[in-house]
């Protein structure tokens, strides 16, 4: 494993393989897993714990089991006597290498430490266990502040754990074998963690040498040899390196200010994002995939989705840019200086609660100047994924959509690009002579007043994926219900001609259209000579 040129924090633990694997191999024996943690604490404290709320698993960890005194000292921060300590792991050993501290006639851990299910198709096994700051699991009502006053850190420096946002980046990367893998932005090495079991080598960027050092300690940990680190800001680490897979979660907060590193760009709105899409072009290799989480301004007088398609515009690369959510500017200041800390009274030493009052609406007003001064109405949250397909007609397809969807999506990201590959080398008599067949768990609906004879509408809804629904007029209810993959579409649509009494080259003029719509968004699948996304 390479390591940075920064130096060692001497308040953590070193990432010395031999010691973290005597470590790991304790934890598996205890059963400190994901699994092992549900099925101690219950379904209530562990969703409690995931609140930040830690009572119920007090309660739940009263017996001094090894399991239970490692939840306690790892995920509670609670101290425990030495013994306990000593039949659980090998507390000396984690003394001497800096897991555990001292406290009295008890220990204490120097580090949070989560049991994390990586999973991925074929792997043995999904253990694996995520290090950052204590108490910065994320999602705690104190916010980042109460936990750099916890850690003794500058708060700016802090480095998370495993949050919302990691998981949902890790759910939507496609997962297919790679070379050369990039977590841009790494963090505690959520991304990298779950790049490892399929790259033959990961690099792990970050400006932060806390979270470099952090990301060593979470692949030891887990056992992955294979993840290297390299500090510096967006691409410069890597100038002149392509890789196979590139993922990011970047520090895409669009504030005024670079209060906090892990989540502050340090650059003007979005502008971080954008130099991030733009930049990937020339850092990935034929075929490649860069994944992103981001935020983006919708700015007064300009429609989103142009801003967002200009981004990738002369790249070269295909875009799937998704919107996920929108706040207006006030819930979004809300919402980060809570992350923050600052709605907490004496979160600036020795303050009072006037003066945190006035703190916090001057930090307020500070973002909706910044705001205002920029024109921006809303700023929007979702995932960007670009690919290399060396098409010299790139499709970019820039759309909302705030409804659930079915994770882990990686799978159907990667279908939903073999597609646009499909659809833009074939005309429409090419679509009409492919077959194609109804994608799993497609269903039809039909909606209509109690009583009518027919439906005032057909919809074909998806309950995989995207989960998407679309409205299907006769002849499109009629092409989703015999499209096996046995005959080609063109023959369909004249079958559908001579049902209806419709005159078959007006249909086969019409149907491309819509066949295109619902081939791009997963209703049908193309089938037949390895063009059929999934065949």
């Amino acid at each position: 494993m390479t390591t940075s040129d920064a130096p060692a924090d001497p308040r953590l633990p070193a990432p010395d393989p031999a010691r973290a694997a005597r470590l790991r191999e304790a934890f598996t024996a205890a059963d400190f897993t994901a699994d092992g943690c549900l099925e101690l604490l219950g379904a209530t404290a562990y969703a409690a714990l995931a609140r930040s709320e830690t009572a119920p698993a007090l309660r739940a960890t009263r017996g001094g089991s090894p399991l239970e005194t490692l939840v306690r000292l790892f995920l509670l921060q609670q101290s425990v006597p030495w013994a306990q300590a000593a039949a659980a792991l090998p507390a000396d050993d984690c003394l001497a290498g800096g897991w555990l501290l001292r406290d009295g006639d008890a220990v204490r851990a120097a580090v949070d430490v989560r049991p994390y299910a990586n999973e991925v198709a074929g792997a043995d096994s999904a253990d694996a266990w995520v290090v950052s700051d204590l108490g910065c699991a994320v999602g705690g009502a104190g916010g980042i502040g109460a936990a750099g006053a916890a850690t003794g850190v500058d708060r700016r420096d802090l480095v998370l754990g495993v949050g919302g946002a990691s998981t949902t980046l890790a759910g939507i990367t496609v997962r297919r074998p790679a070379r050369e893998t990039l977590d841009l932005g790494t963090g505690s090495g959520v991304q990298a963690l779950h790049a490892a079991r399929h790259s033959g080598r990961v690099t792990a960027t970050d400006v932060n040498p806390r979270a470099l050092h952090f990301t060593r300690l979470t692949a030891a940990l887990s056992g992955f040899g294979n993840v290297e680190t390299a500090g510096g800001s967006l691409f410069e680490p890597v100038a002149d390196r392509r890789f196979d897979l590139v993922v990011s979660n970047p520090p895409f907060v669009i504030s005024p200010g670079g209060r906090f590193t892990y989540r502050d760009g340090g650059l003007p709105g979005d502008e971080l994002c954008r130099r991030l899409v733009r930049g990937a072009a020339d850092h990935l290799a034929p075929g490649g995939y860069c994944q992103l989480l981001a935020n983006w301004q919708h700015v007064r007088g300009e429609d989103w989705h142009e801003r967002l398609a200009g981004w990738v515009a002369g790249t070269g690369l295909d875009a799937w840019v998704v919107q996920r959510e929108v706040q207006d500017t006030a819930q979004y200041a809300e919402l980060w200086l809570r992350d923050a800390g600052d709605h907490r009274v004496g979160a600036e030493p020795g303050e009072t609660a006037e003066e945190a009052r006035v703190r916090y609406n001057a930090r307020y007003d500070a973002w909706l100047d910044a705001f205002e001064a920029s024109r921006v109405e809303g700023v929007g949250f979702g995932w960007i994924t670009l690919r290399a397909s060396g098409s010299d007609r790139p499709a970019v397809h820039v759309e909302e959509w705030p409804h659930p969807v079915e994770q882990p999506l990686g799978p159907h990201v990667e279908r939903w690009f073999d597609r646009q590959d499909f659809l833009r080398t074939r005309d429409d008599a090419a679509l009409l002579a492919a077959r194609y067949r109804l994608a799993p768990e497609v269903v039809q609906e039909q909606v209509g007043a109690p009583g009518a004879e027919d439906p005032e509408h057909v919809i074909l809804r998806q309950n995989r994926g995207m989960r998407r629904a679309t409205k299907v007029d006769t002849v499109g209810a009629g092409f989703a219900g015999v499209c096996d993959g046995t005959l080609a579409a063109g023959d369909i649509v004249d079958a559908i001609a001579r049902l209806l009494g419709e005159d078959r080259v007006v249909l086969r003029d019409r149907v491309p259209q819509s066949l295109r719509l619902l081939v791009e968004q997963g209703f049908v699948e193309p089938v037949g000579s390895g063009e059929a996304a999934g065949a």
